[in-house]
């Protein structure tokens, strides 16, 4: 059987920086302007990954 046909399909991927389709290319963006865009949101401290409070760096 076609398993194909059972799955919906999934709905276009967008660019997370301005919604226009992703080219493969430059995936997940839409151009190499997007994806500097998020590099540049990167550098700057303006995305951070949020740690726990609790954490206690080993000085030894």
């Amino acid at each position: 059987m076609n398993d194909n046909l059972d799955k919906p399909a999934s709905p276009p991927r967008v660019c997370p920086i301005c919604s226009k389709p992703v080219e493969q290319k430059f995936r997940p963006f839409c151009s190499s302007r997007c994806r500097d865009v998020d590099l540049n949101r990167w550098l700057t401290g303006r995305y951070v990954v949020p740690g726990r409070d609790d954490e206690v760096e080993d000085l030894e």
